[in-house]
């Protein structure tokens, strides 16, 4: 009996020890930590939104960081997100929100009407620095925010402003800081982000990656991927191989040139129109390009349709305009200065500028509206102004010291671009705003009071044929100025593993990683 009563035991210990393995194997495989590594071609500027105006830093900042409203997935339509609801006022000026509750910040401070009265307050007159580049674009027509509540509070804009619930949905600027942990940090918050976002950050290696892990206090649905690895790398061949070759698993910035490969190697492409523009500027604050004629000498000396055929190879189509075709306002019958040759030499004769010579400075990284790079751009129209005895010199820059070169007022004529914020023709003719010269959102510190008087007219009306009318208006008024030469807009394109899903690039060009799985 007792060996037979042994057995049972023995058998019973051997039984739960299966059991017991089998719920350890099981619970080491539901651990596995899933990372995302995504590849850009540049660091962020910073973490901090109030004081970056890149893309770069916005891919970081929308995972970080919230916002009181939040863009629908696949559009920039308005919907809740730190706030729940809110009201404006009969006369258009005062606009009320309503604060969600049992939020917390990353470092544990809760999130309340304080935190946005601190968030927003440090970017309004007089704590406002001239470093903060969106903080007058965002809150400029704000006269006072006040909290009415524990969890309200209330913007009072000095006019009406139709642009504004859209501009607060913004990835820059508008976002929520920790009071707590921006005061910890002072200068140095903005290498370290705290918001109440779906991710929190890690690290920063400058030059090489910054990781984020999952905020498992996070209020609203959680995100899927454990960690998110932000890796930097310029060049657009070694980033597209390192995707076939498994080091990374998402890649933007796709060289047109390299998307047969990427698709040979089972790789899925992402592409779908672009909400940006590609643009050559210059600089109108001073000679040479403060005139006008020779503004329009240089724009008639580019083969725009030869240039986006031979460099973009079908991804990105011509511009005409400032805006996309899709966005309201839109002007088709508007266009640029025509290439011709001839005309361009004649007018340079004219002007005593037939032997001109002069500086273009550009980034050497890919960007979203250039997949290509700021170096091939810049060396094809270098190679348009020699044909008009045009010399030119191209320096190029990193994308962190080429912004600051560029706020500085180098080059005579300089390459950049914009992904538009929300949707909005004002997000993108602002851009010619004389009142952002100083936030260096301007960057052809172009100055026109008919353009700045028509830009208050048109954040002044409702949405509607009256609005796009002054927005037709400008771009007539630009096209003439010539401050730009619109160059290109481009599809969104990504290249990502065939085990990546749920990844979307949002139309303002941001990822949101909360819901993209491995």
């Amino acid at each position: 009996m007792k060996r037979k009563y042994l057995a049972i035991m023995l058998t019973g210990v051997l039984v739960l020890s299966a059991a017991l393995t089998g719920c350890t194997g099981s619970s080491t495989k539901t651990a596995v930590k899933k990372t995302l590594i995504y590849s850009q071609g540049a660091d962020p500027r910073g973490l901090d939104p109030a004081y970056v105006d890149d893309g770069e830093s916005a891919k970081v900042i929308v995972n970080v960081y919230e916002g009181l409203l939040k863009y629908k997935e696949g559009s920039t339509d308005i919907e809740p997100s730190l706030a729940t609801d809110w009201k404006i006022s009969a006369d258009g000026k005062e606009y009320t929100f309503n604060l969600r509750k049992n939020v917390k910040f990353q470092d544990g401070t809760p999130f309340n009407a304080d935190a946005v009265i601190y968030s927003v307050g440090r970017q309004l007159p007089p704590k406002a620095t001239d470093d903060m580049p969106y903080a007058s674009f965002t809150f400029g027509p704000v006269a006072k925010l006040e909290k009415t509540g524990d969890y309200s509070v209330k913007f009072t804009l000095k006019n009406k402003y139709t642009p504004f619930l859209a501009n607060l949905a913004m990835c820059l600027a508008a976002p929520i800081v920790s009071p707590t942990a921006a005061k910890k940090y002072g200068t140095k918050f903005v290498e370290n982000p705290v918001g109440t976002g779906p991710y929190t950050f890690v690290s920063w290696d400058k030059n090489q990656s910054i990781k984020l892990k999952k905020n498992d206090t996070y209020w609203g649905a959680k995100p899927k991927a454990d960690n998110i690895v932000f890796k930097f790398t310029k060049e657009n061949s070694v980033r597209a191989s390192d995707l076939m070759t498994g080091g990374t698993d998402i890649i933007d910035g796709v060289d047109p040139n390299d998307i047969a490969k990427l698709k040979s190697s089972n790789m899925k492409i992402y592409q779908t129109e672009g909400m940006d523009i590609n643009y050559m500027g210059f600089n109108c604050s001073r000679a040479p390009f403060n005139d006008v004629k020779l503004r329009e000498a240089i724009s008639h000396a580019i083969n725009r349709d030869e240039l986006v055929k031979y460099l973009y190879q079908g991804y990105s189509s011509v511009a005409s305009s400032p805006l996309p075709s899709f966005m309201p306002g839109y002007d088709k019958s508007v266009q640029p200065y025509n290439y011709d040759v001839t005309k361009a030499k004649q007018m340079l004769k004219d002007a005593g500028k037939s032997n001109l010579k002069v500086k273009i400075i550009t980034y050497s990284n890919p960007r979203p509206y250039n997949t290509v790079g700021g170096q091939k751009l810049a060396e094809s129209i270098q190679n348009y102004l020699a044909k008009i005895g045009v010399t030119a010199t191209i320096d190029s820059y990193n994308w962190t010291d080429y912004k600051a070169k560029l706020a500085n007022g180098e080059g005579d004529i300089f390459l950049y671009g914009w992904t538009g914020d929300n949707g909005d023709a004002d997000n993108f003719l602002s851009l010619v705003d004389s009142k952002e010269i100083k936030s260096t959102l301007n960057s052809a510190q172009y100055s026109n009071p008919a353009v700045d008087a028509l830009l208050v007219k048109g954040r002044e009306l409702p949405n509607g044929e009256a609005r796009n009318k002054v927005y037709k208006q400008i771009q007539e008024i630009i096209a003439k100025d010539a401050p730009w030469l619109p160059i290109s807009h481009a599809q969104a394109l990504a290249a990502y593993s065939p085990k990546v899903t749920g990844f979307k690039i949002h139309p303002t060009g941001t990822v949101f990683f909360s819901g993209v799985d491995k």
